[in-house]
């Protein structure tokens, strides 16, 4: 279904409206988090050119809290990001990582140290859950290319290619990155000196002066671009759900509403960057909110991606005869249907490890469910005074 709504789209057609508005609006969760975490982690990496960029979390957080304004009027006057500039910066991003994990690797790894640093620091069980639910953030904005999808030539082809290629992508890059980070330094000092930027953490630990003096600001500035753009895709991504939310009438029409002049969704962008600047005020007391924003993050994305799950799995039972130019190999065949194990599997882990986070996370089990569970109520009302169903499709805005 080359449509916008991501996972709120496979969660309509495979179960229900009501389905699809829980899902829809646990990715809107994401998205806004997403704009909030990738501006949060902009200033540790800029701190190598200001010392309290990095230094004071009042300092970052006002500056990213600068940048998620910015960025907020720059896509409400419609001025359109350059598709060059942003596959430009992602290939030379893409290049000093793989630059820094080569010489990491050359000059740091050390296996001994690598698995003393694993077994000595290893955590308790449910820290090590949790660790597994915030490893999750790896892929943010995983759900963006799906919703592009509507956006995109021959999405059959390229959606499928462009996931696969990035699953690969980050798989390996992470765990290099990891292997490498592990051997330069132990996880005490990685998730606390280096937590928001752990590439210039073993950019520094690097042994030869010419080798840091070189790339240590390479990657200071290029996470830093690459970031920016992360937190203006997840602007992107909540603007276009939250028009396709409003056009199938799940929340209020001004959602949906496309200003005529800069052909965007322009309240959707305001509301929900502003939500974005009231997630991060916390921080300018300094209050250590990057933990809790990974943790509100995953339970937005977790609950979206574990409801897309199942609801594949539902479509192949209840359309199983529906054009799919692409299916995950790994078929089960019952009873006429073909059952992709693999998609069971992610979808209960997912699921699961949500459910585990809930019970690990005071901040996401309250602030998540309170934000689902308030916006249910509104659901609930507006639905029942437009004289919908809360299950069945709508017809959609101004049919």
């Amino acid at each position: 279904f080359p449509e916008a709504g991501g996972s709120s789209s496979f969660a309509r057609h495979g179960f229900n409206e009501l389905v699809s508005f829980v899902s829809g609006w646990a990715l809107m969760l994401s998205y806004i988090v997403t704009i909030a975490i990738s501006a949060f982690t902009i200033p540790p990496y800029l701190g190598f050119f200001w010392a309290p960029l990095k230094e004071s979390e009042t300092v970052g957080t006002a500056v990213a809290m600068g940048l998620v304004l910015l960025l907020m009027f720059i896509n409400v006057v419609g001025v359109k990001e350059t598709a060059f500039v942003n596959v430009l910066a992602t290939i030379l991003d893409l290049t000093t990582q793989g630059l820094l994990v080569i010489t990491g690797l050359f000059f740091l790894f050390n296996f001994p140290v690598l698995i003393s640093h694993m077994v000595d620091f290893w955590p308790r069980p449910e820290n090590l859950l949790f660790g597994i639910a915030i490893a999750s953030l790896a892929y943010t904005g995983v759900e963006t290319v799906s919703q592009m999808a509507e956006e995109t030539r021959q999405p059959e082809k390229r959606v499928p290619k462009a996931l696969v290629l990035m699953t690969i992508t980050v798989l390996a890059m992470f765990s290099l990155i990891s292997v490498t980070a592990l051997s330069a330094m132990p996880p005490s000092e990685l998730a606390t000196t280096w937590s928001k930027d752990p590439m210039a953490g073993i950019a520094s630990a690097l042994p030869v002066d010419f080798m840091r003096m070189f790339l240590q600001p390479m990657v200071a500035v290029l996470a830093a671009t690459i970031l920016l753009i992360a937190t203006n895709a997840g602007l992107m991504g909540v603007s276009r759900l939250g028009f396709s939310m409003a056009l199938h009438r799940q929340i209020p029409a001004p959602f949906g509403r496309i200003d005529p002049r800069s052909k965007v969704p322009t309240f959707s962008i305001i509301v929900f960057a502003t939500i974005a600047l009231l997630i991060l005020v916390p921080g300018l007391f300094g209050s250590g909110i990057y933990g809790d924003l990974g943790a509100l993050y995953v339970f937005g994305s977790l609950l979206a991606l574990g409801l897309a799950g199942a609801a594949i799995v539902a479509l192949r039972i209840k359309m199983p005869h529906h054009v799919r130019p692409f299916k995950v190999p790994g078929n089960i065949h019952w009873r006429g249907k073909e059952i992709p194990w693999f998609i069971v599997a992610g979808a209960i882990f997912k699921l699961g490890v949500w459910a585990a986070l809930l019970f690990l996370n005071p901040y996401s089990r309250w602030v998540g469910l309170g934000w689902m569970f308030l916006v249910m109520l509104v659901y609930l009302l507006y639905r029942r005074k437009s004289g919908l169903s809360l299950t069945k499709e709508a017809p959609r805005l101004g049919d």
